[in-house]
């Protein structure tokens, strides 16, 4: 194939690279180093990478930052082996993807995807390439996800904090939204549900008709020891000192 030189499928029959290329799914293959040495048009439009030409014989598996940030490298280097291995929900954010790789800049936020890698045996037994077969679960933005989650917490900012409850209101699973979430805000949705019950804590503190006990009541919070070193935290005053600042306001 025109596409790939005769170092690149050095090994790698004619009728495979045709069927690797026709495949409907995004596929890679490599050598035992970890070396790509070939990747179809599906994966090429799916990840976003610019050309075959700054990716095969450059990109390494087993040096990607990304894999290793994740910690899969040595459950990659099973196939080696042999196996086929299964990594599910791999998830990596784009921010790091343009840094890393030569990827074009889209609006995406986070890709999710399975991949199965499993091995290409030789004859005799050994493993030559191996190949990677990614099945993508979703290309997040992330706006409206965050939005959805931020207005269930703003909803719901009286109740105990449930991460699953929040994620299941954004349609995505919590792993899934609390990375996408701490992406977009800098912040996990934790922290966000405590600074958003804080703000509203600020305001009924300034209801001299409440005493300092009942306002955290009216928050769903006792007062005690613990809330009042929060409130300090993320003030800098203590409550009564945040009251008679602002009582007049």
């Amino acid at each position: 194939m025109s596409n790939y030189n005769d170092n690149t499928q050095k090994g790698i029959p004619d009728y495979m690279m045709n069927l690797f290329e026709a495949f409907p799914y995004p596929l890679q293959i490599f050598s035992r180093d970890g070396t790509a040495r070939v990747i179809n048009n599906a994966a090429l439009e799916m990840i976003g990478i610019r050309s075959r030409e700054s990716h095969i014989g450059k990109y390494n598996v087993f040096k990607d930052p990304i894999v290793r940030k994740l910690g899969v490298i040595d459950q990659v280097r099973e196939v080696l082996t042999g196996k086929t291995v299964y990594l599910t929900d791999f998830t990596a954010s784009y921010e790091d993807m343009l840094r890393y790789y030569n990827v074009t800049e889209r609006n995406l936020k986070l890709i999710n995807t399975d991949i199965t890698c499993f091995p290409l045996v030789e004859k005799n037994g050994r493993v030559e390439y191996f190949a990677a077969v990614f099945i993508f679960k979703n290309i997040y933005v992330g706006k409206e996800e965050i939005g959805r989650g931020k207005q269930y917490i703003k909803t719901h900012w009286k109740e105990p904090f449930d991460a699953d409850k929040i994620a299941k209101a954004a349609y995505l699973s919590k792993s899934h939204f609390t990375k996408l979430f701490k992406i977009h805000t800098g912040i996990t949705p934790y922290e966000y549900y405590i600074n958003y019950k804080i703000s509203r804590l600020k305001e009924i503190l300034l209801d001299t008709n409440l005493s300092i006990s009942q306002a955290f009541a009216a928050c769903n919070m006792s007062y005690n020891g613990h809330s009042a070193r929060l409130f300090r935290e993320k003030v800098g005053l203590t409550p009564s000192e945040y009251r008679k600042k602002n009582q007049n306001k």
